[in-house]
């Protein structure tokens, strides 16, 4: 990474923004705990924003956007700007998303999810990291210029947004509604490091019709969810593939053990526990590195899915059905000679720390893909 021209803050100054963020942490922690309170999972966020809506037309038109179903968020988005007397320096976006993954059983958790308990340093709840705290921050960094007096010197863009967590629409409408910057600062839950690179993601459902017939005749019939196990083990191997490729693709996953992983999220099938089973679905997500488009990493699935099927006995006459059905997304990487923007995280990261800032590669979906491929700005995930 070079060195860019990064104008220090006045060590009197920077002392006293320190100190209002310490002053006004309290309150932070409470506006923290509203926001899990209010909840958030897909669907039920309008609580905790308002403003402009999805366009479904227009973002089913762009290639970073993720597959529209019937569980998409119809949640508006909110997008604040903040707009100086004068512009004396660079632009910046303040992103965070409000939406939440499910909960769980609730017999898993110590709390309820929706009850945000501190105990010690430590606050606990559905969503306080992902990224309901990063949320908190962004808005509360402002209050305390405010309460010194203070503004930011060029255009602050704070944007709020929902289906981060199933395919990353709500901010790729934020780009397709014009906000851009200099910069963008999204404060997700990083373990304090930069992202310096990120796996894409792909969301797929595959269904297995089988041959219904009673219990007692069962191998007259063909069972669903057995084949589906079957066309799971395959998956695996494509899974595998892509794994055993890493070290042809960037430097920042060489190193990592597994980077490309297959989950196999979620399960149903059958009807009935005397009655073969006519059908399953699984519900699958798999990430695919840099470079790689979405669109050509689904024709492997597809194609590697359909190679399989028509050597097995049932699958070759009842193929599998296979249906995108949120993030289609590609990855991204920062370049390796960093940014302004980059030195002066690095910078506030050592006086807050009192050490380097670190980057590193992430195997999660992350927003700042819309920042870092569309926009073409610097995209700096960074977080707690």
């Amino acid at each position: 990474m070079t060195s860019h021209e990064v104008q220090p803050l006045d060590a009197n100054l920077e002392n006293e923004l320190v100190r209002a963020v310490e002053k006004n942490f309290d309150a932070q922690i409470k506006y923290t705990q509203d926001l899990i309170r209010f909840g958030g999972q897909r669907g039920h966020e309008f609580e905790a924003i308002t403003q402009f809506d999805m366009d479904e037309a227009a973002l089913s038109q762009h290639v970073g956007a993720g597959k529209f179903s019937k569980e998409h968020s119809k949640a508006p988005i909110v997008v604040g700007v903040h707009k100086p007397r004068e512009t004396k320096g660079k632009s910046l976006i303040l992103n965070a998303h409000v939406d939440i993954v499910p909960t769980g059983p609730l017999d898993l958790w110590t709390h309820h999810p929706s009850d945000p308990v501190i105990e010690g340093d430590w606050l606990y709840g559905r969503g306080g990291a992902d990224m309901l705290g990063g949320s908190a921050a962004n808005l509360f960094a402002l209050d305390a210029l405010r309460s010194l007096g203070l503004q930011p010197a060029a255009e602050v863009t704070v944007q709020s947004v929902v289906e981060e967590e199933s395919t990353g629409n709500g901010t790729l409408m934020t780009h397709l509604k014009g906000y851009t910057a200099d910069a963008v600062l999204i404060p997700e839950p990083e373990e304090e490091m930069l992202v310096r690179a990120n796996v894409g993601v792909l969301w797929f459902q595959i269904e297995v019709r089988g041959q219904p017939v009673h219990v007692r005749e069962m191998g007259k019939g063909a069972n669903a969810i057995d084949a589906i196990y079957r066309v799971i083990t395959n998956l695996r191997e494509l899974e595998e593939t892509w794994n055993s490729q890493k070290a042809s693709k960037s430097a920042h996953f060489r190193n990592e053990a597994h980077p490309i992983n297959l989950n196999v999220g979620k399960i149903a099938g059958g009807d009935w526990a005397s009655s073969v089973p006519a059908w399953c679905t699984i519900d699958c997500r798999i990430a695919l590195y840099p470079g790689v488009s979405a669109a050509s990493a689904a024709q492997q699935i597809e194609s590697h899915v359909a190679a399989f099927a028509a050597t097995d006995p049932y699958l070759k006459n009842t193929p599998p059905k296979m249906t995108f059905n949120g993030f289609f997304a590609e990855g991204y990487e920062l370049p390796a000679s960093g940014s302004a923007a980059e030195d002066c995280l690095a910078s506030a990261h050592e006086r807050a720390t009192g050490a380097p800032l670190k980057t590193f590669m992430t195997a999660g979906y992350l927003d700042t893909r819309v920042h870092a491929l569309y926009d073409k700005i610097p995209a700096l995930c960074y977080g707690p």
